[in-house]
């Protein structure tokens, strides 16, 4: 007689069958993309890449205080652009730090060496080995961005996700790579039942399956990259620089209390609040100067 977890494994391997199935179903892309643009945007509801007129321009020397992931991040992306061996990137950890921008600086800084952008929500993510298959033979290469990727427990959008980062019969495209951000480090949620499930042989500590499963979707990402909250004096240095990117040269007890009192307010301090910042005391300042004339 089959155990319980026997029966278990034997539902979730024929689960895993049906949904490369019916993946396999999935309609390709209907309109042959603008392959001029820089960026797309999957567009789920027709099955094709949209393309974006007007990316982001982000130079990677306007984000700060987080040189060693901006280091690895260019290593990794030259590497790629190369045609060496480079690989999926997963950015976490405290939010408004910068993991966004500096995907989106990468094509600001590598556009005229080939490469392209392409954004994927996390409700398109079962489209990925569509959008794949489309990119497999341009002379492009693609970084598909997935922002702010998360997934609650059985979610079935993730296994999309597992099968082009790692392959399954087919091998993996090597003009794509995937990069990723999250604020959670194994893109699922952690609960205490998951380690009361922990058992104990000997010395050896074996986590529970639903662990593992969860452990499994993060390190399919080759390089993982940490980001860490800003202390004060971080958080003035990218308030001063955006500052300056607005045309205020000066950063005196003014700006210095205007911006931590600006912080105070949202309650948190980031490179984001810092932009924010000076986009909201630059454009003050300037509708003031326009006032007195």
């Amino acid at each position: 007689m089959q155990s319980l977890e026997q029966l278990l494994q034997g539902l979730i391997a024929r689960l895993d069958l049906l949904m490369a199935q019916w993946q396999a179903s999935l309609p390709r892309p209907t309109q042959t993309p603008d392959w001029d643009a820089l960026a797309w945007r999957w567009d789920g509801q027709h099955g094709q890449l949209e393309k974006i007129s007007h990316p982001q321009q982000i130079a990677l020397s306007n984000i700060q205080h987080v040189d060693e992931q901006k280091a690895q991040l260019v290593r990794n992306t030259r590497q790629f652009l190369a045609g060496l061996p480079a690989n999926h990137v997963l950015l976490t950890g405290a939010r408004g730090t910068g993991k966004s921008s500096l995907i989106k600086a990468l094509l600001h800084e590598f556009h005229a060496q080939g490469l392209r952008l392409i954004e994927v929500d996390k409700q398109d993510l079962l489209a990925l080995p569509a959008i794949v298959s489309v990119l497999r033979e341009r002379p492009e290469r693609f970084i598909i961005f997935c922002d702010d990727l998360s997934f609650e427990a059985n979610e079935p959008a993730y296994k999309s996700l597992k099968v082009v980062l790692d392959g399954s019969l087919q091998t993996h495209s090597e003009n794509t790579l995937i990069y990723a951000t999250s604020n959670r480090r194994h893109l699922m949620p952690d609960f205490m039942s998951d380690n009361l499930q922990t058992s104990y042989v000997g010395e050896e500590i074996r986590p529970a399956e639903s662990v593992e499963e969860k452990v499994s979707l993060s390190e399919r990402f080759g390089l993982w990259l940490s980001f860490y909250p800003f202390d004060q004096e971080a958080y003035l240095d990218v308030a001063r620089t955006w500052l300056q990117h607005f045309g205020i040269t000066q950063f005196n007890e003014q700006e210095r209390h205007a911006a931590l009192l600006f912080a105070a307010n949202r309650g948190a301090r980031s490179g984001r609040v810092a932009y924010q910042f000076a986009r909201d005391y630059a454009g003050r300042q300037a509708l003031s100067s326009k006032s007195q004339k």
